[in-house]
């Protein structure tokens, strides 16, 4: 391990530590700037970064010469932004076949290699993918993490009283995302680095990812996501959007290789549609839940400011719904859980799922203020008791309201808990 006392401990790090226990190489996955590096330094003896500038990248140049340099190392070994030389990623499915050792290598990487650079082997089975995000409230301190959301599943809640969270710390802590180099700005100055981003992903990542693909372009497809954050939106609704925006005219099917690539860079984080019947005829919605990897990333490409949020309310609600389902996210993730959403062809909706291995599952609502705390448990009731009368319908372990704005972590009279996002943790 490389020792760094600035090091701020990640959820996933005892998944990297179990999955490098069992597999020959990890492969670390996530969005640039969330912390892969940091992380995966956290957790090698060696590293060698094939983005290094340093001498005109004297460490690309020479791995590209004799993959050698890049290979040889103390175990565990990471190759930082393998993408830049795919070549590697067979080099280490080799290396792992023929040695049949656990934990030789990390890869890092922010994005996987153009179409025809693509490795040639899967490296199934030999290198398994660890998925990376922004930083949870619950990781940067920003939440005392009273309520788990393992709990929750057990059964294990304490009604607990908070301190008073103020809307101007959640406008905060929503415009500075989780990225940790993010952490200390104050928001102006946390909107100026995610402008930055933005700019940088779509005039000099998306060349490198797919040179195709126009960076103009690109910047209106992020808005367009952006103002679409936390919705059902389709192509054909991105594509009307940015027409109406951005006089952009721009196929359907344009717009899904424009998305495609945003994946490949990692800053999408859809939302998949739930299914609680095992048997039943009820039409259930199959649309993903629109997100960017982080609300932030959708506020600077809207350029909005926290003024602008306050003043519209009803988009500040998007991207703080969009903030607790990253979390929720991060949280169910490290639980060997998956995140989905839930509507039915009433359009009656669930704001969030979280499922366990076993099937189980928590629903919640996301609600900004308390004054919506009842609105929110009422709908939850109502779709329990709708999901409760089908025959083949699974019920839910739980039913919980996320609020942004609440006195005290409490399960009400109805058992319907009521968390705080400042409260919530894995």
């Amino acid at each position: 391990m490389i020792e760094n006392d600035r090091y701020l401990p990640r959820l996933v790090d005892d998944i990297v530590d179990e999955t490098l226990a069992v597999s020959g190489a990890v492969h670390m996955k996530g969005p640039k700037y969330c912390g892969k590096t940091w992380t995966s330094k956290h957790h090698c003896n060696s590293f060698y970064q094939l983005d290094l500038p340093d001498g005109d990248y004297r460490n690309l140049k020479l791995a590209k010469l004799d993959l050698g340099y890049a290979l040889k190392g103390d175990n565990p070994r990471l190759i930082d932004e393998w993408q830049l030389l795919p070549a590697v990623w067979d080099a280490v499915r080799n290396t792992v076949d023929e040695e049949g050792r656990k934990g030789m290598y990390i890869l890092s990487g922010s994005s996987t290699p153009k179409k025809e650079s693509k490795p040639l082997h899967s490296g199934l089975g030999r290198i398994a993918p660890v998925s990376m995000r922004t930083m949870s409230l619950f990781e940067s301190k920003d939440s005392d993490g009273t309520v788990s959301l393992k709990g929750m599943f057990e059964g294990r809640f304490v009604n607990t009283p908070m301190k008073d969270v103020q809307l101007d710390t959640l406008l905060d802590l929503t415009i500075r995302g989780g990225w940790p180099g993010n952490l200390g700005l104050n928001p102006s100055q946390a909107a100026k680095a995610m402008s930055v981003y933005a700019r940088q992903i779509c005039y000099e990542d998306l060349p490198a990812v797919d040179s195709s693909k126009d960076p103009a372009r690109m910047m209106r497809v992020l808005r367009s996501l952006s103002r679409n954050e936390s919705t059902l939106a389709s192509r054909k609704v991105i594509a009307r959007d940015m027409k109406e925006f951005d006089d952009d005219t721009i196929s359907e099917d344009t717009v899904g290789e424009y998305i495609s690539v945003l994946d490949r860079m990692c800053l999408i984080e859809n939302q998949g549609a739930f299914n609680p019947n095992l048997r039943s005829s009820v039409r259930v919605g199959k649309t993903p839940k629109r997100h960017l990897t982080d609300p932030a990333l959708a506020i600077s490409a809207l350029g909005l400011t926290k003024e602008m949020l306050l003043d519209d309310l009803n988009t500040f609600g998007f991207m703080f719904e969009a903030m607790c389902e990253r979390d929720l996210q991060i949280y169910a993730y490290v639980n060997d859980g998956n995140l989905y959403h839930y509507r039915d062809g009433k359009n009656r909706e669930i704001d969030a799922v979280v499922e366990m291995p076993d099937g189980r599952w928590g629903a919640f609502e996301i609600k900004l203020g308390a004054g919506a705390i009842e609105e929110g448990a009422k709908s939850l009731k109502d779709m329990d008791a709708l999901i409760r009368d089908d025959p083949n319908g699974r019920p839910p372990e739980f039913l919980a309201v996320i609020c942004g704005m609440s006195s005290a972590a409490y399960m009400r009279e109805d058992g319907v808990y009521v968390v705080p996002i400042t409260s919530l943790g894995p």
